[in-house]
This record gives structure tokens, sequence and C-alpha cells, in this order.
């Protein structure tokens, strides 16, 4: 099993949001329904969930069978399903995507994991010219209904190959479906959807947040899968934080430096809305855009080194559509262009609260402030 640095067990507060309907008392029993929740339980009940619901949906990877993973989002699902659904496969992650891509060209729903971000580029190859391509390529007659588990960006102290902002590359792939959940209800809501979805999945988890804690009923959202009523998240952004000065636009492990940003603005007399991206591809400009029309200035946070980035895609996309709208450019606040660093100087690398502040100071306010 790969080893990962003591400081990835330091917990990180998943970001604030509105109060969820589903955390209501429940109905039948008058008690509260729900409990705090970790991000990485939350996806480890949606995958026991989807391969309940499925015989489809098999799970396997990299010490991800009794192990559990090394993060155990696969805990107990060998135990629960056997070794037929939930299995470890051999140190080759071309070999695993691969095999992924003939068994869901045969009617299975395979859910891979890539133990690191890192780790997945000796597969990187298969996913650009067959899990994008395919149904393309045969005019949808072969679907590729498959997830990619991917543990992503930084902030657990990682060494060299476990710790990297890739989700450019994916982004970048036509062909793809991209999200990157940033809080412990989306983690469950979307890696159902995108288990359910019949196009091919990159699903980014940020590794820092996977001990992250929120409120939420895990029955609920179970429900909501079983009569339908499950809300739609990809292609659909949403506003974390209401504001009325500056939109901060962040998804994945950003979204939640975002939010302290915000609410530390707010201690100095400046609001900041926060919009949660969540689904990379395909992205969700009307909800961007409106809420940069509203407050006429915006700052894009992500982890990934700036240049040709997911970040710099967005900036891109708000200044074509929001030009008139805006006092001033819209700027980044992302990593700097240079491989990612030794886990002693990430905190050098990976965006801040002072970094986006100073930014956000310098959005050409009138007033000078």
């Amino acid at each position: 099993m790969t080893q990962i640095s003591e400081r990835a067990a330091a917990p990180v507060e998943a970001p604030a949001r509105p109060a969820d309907p589903s955390a209501a008392e429940s109905s039948a029993t008058g008690q509260p329904a729900a409990t705090a929740v970790t991000f990485a339980k939350a996806l480890n009940t949606a995958l026991a969930d989807a391969m309940a619901a499925d015989d489809s949906v098999l799970m396997f990877g990299e010490d991800v069978g009794p192990l559990g993973g090394v993060f155990r989002i696969t805990d107990g699902l060998t135990a629960r399903f056997g070794p037929g659904r939930c299995f470890d496969t051999p140190l080759a992650e071309a070999g695993i995507m691969g095999m992924a891509v003939g068994m869901a060209m045969n009617g299975m729903r395979p859910v891979v994991e890539m133990q690191f971000d890192a780790f997945a580029y000796p597969a990187f190859e298969q996913v650009v010219s067959h899990v994008a391509k395919l149904p393309n390529r045969t005019k949808g007659r072969v679907l590729l209904p498959m997830v990619i588990r991917i543990p992503y960006a930084g902030g657990i102290g990682g060494v060299e190959h476990h710790c990297d902002s890739s989700e450019s590359y994916y982004a970048h792939t036509p062909g793809l479906t991209v999200l990157a959940p940033a809080t412990v209800r989306d983690a469950y809501l979307m890696l159902r959807e995108a288990i359910a979805s019949p196009d091919p999945v990159v699903f980014l988890e940020p590794k820092k947040l996977y001990w992250s804690k929120e409120v939420v009923d895990l029955g609920e959202l179970r429900r909501s899968f079983e009569d339908g009523s499950a809300p739609q998240t990809i292609g659909s952004a949403v506003v974390a934080r209401s504001g009325t000065d500056a939109t901060l636009i962040a998804y994945g492990p950003s979204v939640p430096t975002a939010m302290a940003a915000a609410a530390a603005a707010a201690e100095e007399g400046r609001s900041l809305e926060v919009i949660d991206v969540r689904s990379l591809v395909p992205f969700d400009d009307e909800t961007v855009c409106a809420s940069v029309r509203r407050t006429g200035r915006a700052v894009v946070i992500a982890e990934t080194p700036g240049f040709a980035s997911v970040a710099a895609e967005i900036v891109a996309r708000v200044q074509e559509r929001c030009f008139h709208s805006l006092a001033a450019p819209v700027r980044r606040v992302t990593g700097f262009d240079i491989p990612y660093p030794a886990p002693k100087l990430e905190h050098h690398f990976l965006p801040s609260v002072d970094r986006i502040l100073d930014t956000v100071d310098e959005l050409q306010w009138e007033d000078g402030q």
C-alpha cells in the first residue's frame, strides 16, 4: 500500500451551504434524520448504494478490495458484494483502464480508481484514444458508461506523484464528463449520477476533503435516486454563498478556501459571492455568468497551474459573456506554473485566503478600498 503523510489525517471543514431540507426531522420517527458524515463516507455509501441497485456496477483498482483503498473509500465493498464485484488489480493503470473499456462495451458499468492523480498518467492514452472517442467513433452505437475515480489535488503533504492537479488534461479532451465535488452532499449525489450516466465520467475527488464533515441525510439522498427526484448535478453550478461586490468562482478543493476568503472579506465590510462550479464539463455558463453580471467583478480560484488551465477557460468564458457588465478584468488565483512542489512547500503553491483577498483588492474599486 502506498504510504501518505500523517498530515493527511488532518480534518478540513466543508464549506457551509444553505440549509438542506433533507436535514429536517424524519416524518416517520420525529427524530433528526441527518447526521455528521465525512466526504469519504458519502462516497463509500454512494458506491455501495449504486452496486446494490444495479448488478452491472463493478468497482476495481489498486488496493480497493479487502483493504478498502488507500483512503478507505471502498471499505467493506468486497465483504458485502464479493470479490467478483469489488476487487484488486495489478499495479498497471493502462491495464485497469483497458479492462474497464472492454467491460463498458459489453454492458457493465465499471468504476475504477486511479489510486493517486499522478498515478493515472500511464492510463491517459487509453482515456484519450478510446474512452473519450469510442462513442463518437461508433456514432453512438457503442457507449461507455464508466467512472474514473481520481483522488486529486494537494493539501495532504503527499510526496512526489501523490499530489497533482490534472483536471485540465481531462477537461480539454472532448467526450469526457469531468466532475469535481466540494461538499459531502455533492460527493454522494454526483457519484451516483456519474455511475448512472451513459457517458464516461472523470470523477475528481479532492484528497484534502476526504475527512471534511457535513450534516446530511444519506438515507434521504438514497431515496431520491430510488424515486427519481434526485437533483441534476452534472452541468450545474451552485451559489455556495451569496454576495454583492464580487464573485469568487471555484471548484473542488478550492471551494473551502473561497468560502473562507468570503467570510474574511465580510469582516472587512466586503460582500463576496462564491460559485461552486462542481461540473467542469459540461460547464454551467448560465449560473456563473448570472452571478458575475450581478456583482460586476470576478476572481477564479483553482489549485492547478494557471497557464492553459480550466481556470483560464473560465476567465475567457466569463470575459466573453459578461464583458459589458464587468467593472474590472477577471482575475485568477491559481497554483504557480511549476511542477507540483515538495510537501513542505505546497502551502506556498496552493491558493490562500490572503492571496485571494489581495487579488480582490486589485479589482479597480472606485473608493480605493
